[in-house]
């Protein structure tokens, strides 16, 4: 799976680096989720990066194998405490 950066998220990073955003997308556990907003489609890919810190990456499906980075953030209390639900089971 190859990903490349939506140049308006890439410029919109605040408190995550990229090489973060790269661990989620390439940890082993990650929890995949479909979204939708303002008419788009995307996947949020909930995972940690290898010091456990927990993110969200958001990205679409650009066609074949390609996806595009288009948000990433850290998880919402809510949203992790889901994800170490998730992780448990």
């Amino acid at each position: 799976m190859g990903y490349e950066w939506l140049t308006a998220a890439l410029a919109a990073l605040r408190d995550v680096e990229t090489w973060e955003v790269t661990q989620v997308l390439s940890a082993k556990q990650r929890l995949p989720l479909a979204a939708e907003s303002a008419g788009v489609h995307f996947l949020t890919i909930s995972g940690r990066t290898e010091t456990g810190r927990a993110l969200v990456v958001a990205v679409r499906l650009l066609g074949g194998h390609q996806q595009q980075i288009i948000g990433a953030r850290e998880m919402t209390p809510d949203e992790l405490a889901r994800f170490e639900a998730w992780e448990a089971s």
